[in-house]
Order: C-alpha cells, then structure tokens, then sequence
C-alpha cells in the first residue's frame, strides 16, 4: 500500500514536472530578441537616435530621473504582505458587450478593454492600442499578476482594425501570443518605437508590416498621421534593459486628435507636445502601478490630469488600472484620486467598464461603478 502511494507521488510529480516544463517552452521566445543583434539596418538607426547613449536608450528629459528600481526598497517586502485583500477587486468587475457597428465617420470613440488595451475609433478608423489578451503579464503562464476580469471579448471577435500601436515592451503593454494571433487575424501594420520590430520579427511578424520610429517620427497609415513622441520611463522584457524605445503616440486624422501616453511618469515636456500636436479630443491618460519607489516611471492621477492640461486635451480617459496589480495601492485608489482631482480642476473625465465604449463628444458623467468593489 506505501508503495503505491510512492509511486502516485512520484506519478503526480512528474506530471507537475512536465506541466511546468511545457508551461515553460516558450520563455525563451517571450523574452524577445536584442535589437542590435537583429540587422545591420535597425543597429544603423538605434544607434543613430538621440535617446540612444552609452549603448541603451536613456531618458533625455532635463529633470533628474531615478531610474527603474533593482532591489526592493527597504519595508517594500513587509508591505506586499499588508492588506493584501485591498489590492483587487473584491467582487465581479463589470462588464460591457463592446459595439461592433460601423466607427462613426467624423468624431473619436473608445473601447477601453482593460488595463491599457484600448481601441480608438477616429474619423471612421480603428485603431489598435497595446493590445494584451493574456491571463498573466509575465513571461511564463504559471506566474506574474493575474487578470482581475475577464476580457470583454475575444482578440478573434474583433473587427478589423487599420492600425496597431504599440507604447513599450513590457509585458502588461506587449504580449507575444496577443501579436501572434493578430499577425492571424488582423492586416493592419504595427507602429512600435525604435527596437520593438525585432522583437515582432522573431514572433512571425513580416516586415513590411512594422512601422518603427523614433521620438517625433511619423508615419501615415489609413489616413491617420501617427506621431512617436516622447514618454519618461524603461523598457526591457528581460534582466537587460532599455534597449528598445518606449513613448507615446499621436494619431491624428483630418480635424481630430488623440493622445495615448502609454507608461510614463511626468514631465514638462507635455506642454511641448500639446503645442506641435494638440489639442486633442481625447487624452488616454495612466493612472495606476504608481509609487514613491519609482515616482520617475508612472504618473500619480494628479499628475495625470496635470499632463491632461498641459496637453491642452479635452476628455480624459484612464487606463492603466483596475486589471492587473502591479503596485501596492488599494486597487480602486487610482480612479478615486483621479475623480476627486478632476472635479477640483474642472476636468471632463469618462471612467468606462471594460468593453464599455465612450463618445468623446457626448462623454456619460462618472458613475463611480467601483464604489462597490473595494
């Protein structure tokens, strides 16, 4: 009888051995690619770029910047253990069945489907934003922070879009089995910063449909002029970091204009960007993952409506919270800041559910649907 209770664990931990080893294979490939080892063309223009210094993409703003943090702060690891229960949701996150209709002709509507996967809807175009549909923001499925809800829709129920752009290579922001099904799926090219195509090259992403700039390029897709502006922050989807670009994006059709600040902490030079693009319709603005170990890296939601003003934007909408924890605020700390700011400024806000799509011209007033889940 003990021996085949011995041999029933042993069964049992070879079969969690295989299942870990197979959950495993495609790290490696997750990792990505290091871009100056990806062609002489690409290592020509990394190498070239003004964010480019000392071998590794740099921030270049004139304020002081900490960088990403290497070993917890002291207290931090205490702190993971403190009230654990306020850092997700404490019920069911609801959900909206997205529109499927035909993107209005002239104007900008958003589908905000968690985090900071977002579809804009501008001048009758689709366009793509940092489309993540995994379960885990990691490069193995077995760790890393988990989703909080589930996806409002299928990536293989999604229109066809005209464009895909992507802010950075971190995994909550660009997911290999998210860009491979939409390399399936999807006809549309990839907008990346300088860096990123490799990393699309080596997923099965042909060239032809890469688009890579660098801060203040642009390129014309669809009808829409994409701009590649600048972001404070770090990229890496490894111990090695920053040798791709991160930033932000301009999209802009004939009489409308959207902003998507991708991951950034704040920094003057909005005010810049707001001048030589704006104003926008929209600003899709982050509001979560923040903290005083890293206050270079993501905005606070001050900040954020700081950033929304200096842009010269007229609605703002939040991203960049409530799917996945990433930091140690209480889950629905980002959009309670946010809203008592915006109120205090006079600043328009929509505050979607994921799948929920948002006019920019006829924005609904803030329900506050979180007020019940934390």
């Amino acid at each position: 009888m003990a021996g085949m209770r011995t041999a029933r664990r042993v069964l049992a931990g070879g079969a969690a051995l295989a299942a870990a080893g197979w959950a495993l294979r495609e790290v490696p490939a997750e990792l990505g690619v290091r871009p100056l080892t990806s062609g002489p063309e690409r290592a020509s223009r990394i190498r070239r770029s003004p964010q480019f210094r000392n071998g590794s993409f740099v921030n270049t703003m004139p304020e002081p910047t900490s960088g990403p943090i290497g070993a917890p702060p002291v207290g931090m690891l205490a702190e993971l253990a403190k009230d654990k229960n306020q850092r997700h949701p404490a019920g069911p996150v609801p959900l909206r069945i997205p529109p499927s209709d035909t993107p209005p002709a002239d104007g900008v509507r958003a589908i905000w489907y968690g985090h900071a996967s977002t579809m804009v809807e501008i001048e009758g175009r689709r366009v793509l934003l940092d489309p993540v549909w995994a379960d885990r923001v990691s490069p193995s499925r077995l760790i890393g922070p988990k989703r909080h809800h589930p996806l409002p829709v299928e990536l293989g129920e999604l229109p066809q879009v005209d464009a895909i752009a992507i802010s950075h290579d971190h995994y909550d922001h660009l997911d290999m089995a998210t860009v491979q099904s939409l390399n399936r799926t999807q006809k549309a090219p990839f907008l990346v910063p300088l860096g990123i195509g490799a990393h699309l090259e080596r997923w099965g992403v042909a060239a032809y449909r890469i688009i890579e700039l660098d801060w203040e390029e642009e390129a014309e897709v669809a009808g829409l002029r994409f701009v590649a502006t600048a972001a404070r922050h770090f990229s890496g989807r490894s111990l090695v970091r920053n040798d791709t670009l991160w930033g932000s994006w301009v999209i802009a059709g004939a009489s409308r204009r959207v902003f998507y600040a991708g991951d950034s902490g704040y920094f003057a030079g909005y005010q810049g960007i707001g001048s030589a693009h704006g104003p926008f319709d929209l600003t899709l603005m982050p509001i979560g993952a923040y903290s005083p170990a890293w206050p270079d890296m993501h905005m606070t939601p001050e900040e954020a409506v700081n950033a929304h003003l200096d842009l010269g934007g007229e609605l703002l909408l939040p991203v960049h919270w409530a799917t996945f924890t990433l930091a140690l605020h209480p889950w629905a700390e980002p959009v309670e800041r946010l809203w008592r700011e915006a109120k205090a400024r006079n600043v328009k806000i929509a505050v979607p559910r994921p799948g929920e799509a948002v006019t920019a011209s006829a924005a609904p007033a803030v329900e506050g649907w979180w007020e019940m889940l934390h």
